[in-house]
């Protein structure tokens, strides 16, 4: 991973960090304790967890002239809306069965006329018009999925139904539930090294197509949205990428995948005995498969190690926080992780109820409804994190408008 940073010195080890409720520091959801700190770090030298991950650590520090700041935001959700009840009448399950274990009562499922790209579009219109800023002055459009409805990628058609008359670059992260994430640290990288003044970045993802809907174990935890944001170049001073820690793991793909199969049909043609396995036989992409008790115990492990990674590297202390935000796949994994790090209940961003577990989408999604509700305001900063197949994970500690 790179390292791209300002005005900084390098990070001295700190104990632990926890975010703890103090007289004055969380009201309403606002810190007093305004330390300002304009730089980011990305790492590039490792440092070792005790349970082996493995953080991202500055190894030269580089002054730059460049910060990045979040000034927009918005979503889009499709018009179908399911419930648990409805979800009862197909798979041997109930509301209380569903609610209790993942604290989701309903979730938005693409069906009619709506589409994955046309949500995508919707949520960055309401983005660019938040932060003021025109199409036409977009210079980056990042598209975070796992779903495309192209199997080369959608983001240039978000570039097209927008307008962007200039054929900026448009290109698709595939990450999954840590998409959104990757998705900053891409913007904030290609902000400062590479000229860029406004990148749009899009959440979005419908992982509905690629569920099994007689499996009550996944069927239940999924739904569809987009949401996205809006960064834009700024002076160093103003900086609101503070720092971030990002990580992945192959071995534990075995727990969360959705792999390439081969179509149980017989070859359209055949191979006149000249080349065996010849031509190859169409294939497509398995329904999700999840181990959720393995998901769980590397989420409310390995999620609160990069957040404390990410506080020190920035050189907050967990009471500068207002706000934890954290991909949105169970209630039971995000109050497992506002635990361990001792943020009270008042200062997590959560909607998980309404929509359910959307992906890449979850994040811009939270955030979008937290800052349009008056929760979120400008000057607030935020822990956010995702974690998700790959295996990824990753954190980063922001700060809004």
């Amino acid at each position: 991973m790179a390292n791209v940073s300002g005005l900084f010195s390098p990070s001295v080890p700190t104990p632990t960090i926890k975010i703890q409720p103090a007289t004055g520091v969380f009201r309403s959801g606002s810190c007093q304790n305004k330390v300002v700190l304009r730089r980011i770090l990305c790492g590039s030298a490792n440092e070792k967890h005790a349970s082996g991950a493995v953080s991202s650590e500055s190894r030269v520090p580089r002054v730059i002239g460049k910060g990045c700041k979040l000034i927009g935001c918005g979503s889009g959700i499709p018009t179908l809306q399911v419930s648990n009840d409805d979800l009862a009448t197909i798979v041997d399950t109930s509301d209380e069965w569903i609610s209790v274990r993942t604290g989701i009562r309903n979730r938005r499922v693409l069906s009619g006329k709506d589409s994955l790209t046309g949500l995508a579009v919707e949520a960055s219109r309401k983005a660019l018009e938040m932060a003021q800023v025109d199409p036409e002055d977009i210079d980056l459009v990042l598209m975070c999925t796992s779903t495309p409805e192209d199997l080369f990628g959608s983001a240039p058609q978000i570039q097209k139904e927008l307008g962007c008359k200039h054929y900026p670059l448009a290109y698709d992260i595939t990450a999954a539930c840590s998409g959104f994430v990757l998705g900053l640290v891409s913007a904030a990288c290609h902000i400062r090294g590479g000229g860029f003044n406004n990148v749009l970045i899009v959440g979005a993802d419908s992982l509905s197509r690629y569920v099994d809907w007689t499996d009550r174990g996944t069927c239940i935890l999924f739904g569809d949205a987009a949401g996205a944001v809006v960064m834009q170049a700024c002076e160093a001073e103003e900086d609101g990428l503070f720092a971030f820690d990002l990580h992945s793991d192959g071995d534990g793909q075995r727990h969360l995948n959705a792999s390439v199969k081969e179509n149980e049909t017989d070859h359209a043609l055949g191979t006149n005995g000249s080349v065996r396995d010849f031509p190859p036989r169409q294939s497509s992409y398995s329904c999700i498969q999840m181990n959720g008790k393995e998901v769980f115990r590397f989420a409310v492990r390995c999620v609160p190690q990069s957040i404390e990674s990410s506080l020190q590297k920035a050189g907050l202390t967990g009471s500068s926080i207002d706000w934890l935000l954290l991909h949105q796949a169970n209630q039971r994994i995000i109050d497992a992780v506002a635990t361990r790090l001792q943020v009270p209940q008042e200062c997590v961003l959560s909607n998980l109820a309404n929509y359910g577990n959307t992906s890449a989408a979850s994040i811009p999604l939270a955030l979008d409804e937290a800052v349009r509700g008056g929760k979120v305001k400008s000057g607030h900063k935020i822990a956010v994190a995702g974690f998700g197949a790959g295996l990824t994970w990753g954190s980063a500690i922001v700060q809004w408008g």
